[in-house]
């Protein structure tokens, strides 16, 4: 099946999840990669054609997506696992299947090719439809809902926290008071009022990017899926296994940042002149810092343009 879209940093990450599966393969386990975040199966194809004998785990919570990679993954089907599930389900997902320990996890976090490309899931500023923005379609809030129900200060914290937008107060005053005569039902209508009050500059990106990014965050709420799926998806890594992390704006590296340094520093106090072994990290970077997309990639592929990956290594069973 011909992908419509492209895979961010493939052989990189093919080449990071690698090293967990040399690590199963020394210690004789089966490597079991999870892909948490499937979307249409580009990373996971490619990590079951490197790699012969890894049994994938592939999680999404789009039905449309699963889908797509169920077909696309069909000449793998005895080493695969498809599970219509959320990030941070993943212990449950595991138990489900009676898999122990993992050999490594990517989660190539944000919204999917697919979701920005389809007009009707509503994520795209760009195109008219209706203002849905859920990742799974089957159940929660939509962006309309949220619209049409949140108060203006709930509004303001969430165009402040997760869009980063500086003039949150003032679009959250004209959401509310716009939707008492008209309500708030599709992406065009929104993206116009955007316009309007949040004139385009040099310096500025689209008006609408801001809004619609805090929207999408708070409608699948993102970054709390992400503050508790990434240390369980840790926690489940034997050793040796790996944890490889593409982010596309701040808001996930910083999470993602956070939850790696926790362990691959020491809990220690500095001035303790011997450390204890379970005071000492646990988790090793592989990665220095966060890695970007190459030039030639990220005039090909846009979505590569933003993207930081992180990696890390599991270095000890006893974590803190």
């Amino acid at each position: 099946m011909n992908a419509p879209h492209v895979p961010v940093l493939l052989e990189r990450v093919v080449e990071l999840l690698g090293i967990g599966v040399a690590a199963a393969r020394e210690q004789g386990l089966t490597p079991v990669i999870v892909d948490g975040t499937l979307g249409m199966g580009g990373h996971a194809e490619a990590v079951l054609q490197a790699y012969p004998d890894v049994h994938l785990v592939g999680i999404d919570r789009d039905l449309e997506a699963i889908d797509i990679a169920g077909r696309r993954l069909a000449p793998f089907a005895d080493r695969t696992d498809i599970v219509h599930a959320v990030d941070d389900e993943l212990p449950a997902v595991l138990a489900d299947l009676g898999i122990t320990a993992i050999s490594g996890i990517l989660l190539d976090l944000g919204v999917s090719s697919l979701q920005l490309d389809e007009d009707e899931r509503g994520f795209s500023y760009s195109r008219p439809a209706p203002l849905d923005m859920r990742m799974d379609q089957s159940t929660g809030i939509t962006a309309a809902e949220v619209l049409a129900t949140y108060p203006e200060a709930e509004l303001r914290r969430i165009l402040r926290e997760y869009g980063e937008e500086k003039m949150a107060g003032k679009i959250a005053k004209i959401i509310v008071t716009d939707r008492t005569t008209t309500p708030w039902e599709t992406s065009e209508q929104l993206a116009a009022m955007l316009a309007r009050v949040l004139p385009e500059g040099k310096k500025r990106s689209h008006p609408a990017k801001r809004t619609f990014q805090a929207l999408r965050i708070e409608v699948n709420d993102e970054l709390g899926v992400l503050r508790t799926a990434l240390p369980a998806a840790l926690a489940a890594l034997h050793l040796g296994g790996v944890a490889v992390i593409e982010s596309y704006q701040s808001l996930e590296d910083t999470i993602v940042k956070k939850i790696f340094r926790a362990g691959t520093t020491s809990q220690a106090p500095p001035d303790l002149p011997v450390v204890p072994e379970h005071l000492q990290p646990w988790l090793t970077e592989i990665v220095r810092g966060a890695e970007v997309a190459g030039e030639e990639e990220a005039e090909t592929n846009p979505r590569a343009k933003s993207v930081r990956l992180r990696a890390v290594k599991k270095i000890r069973e006893d974590q803190p």
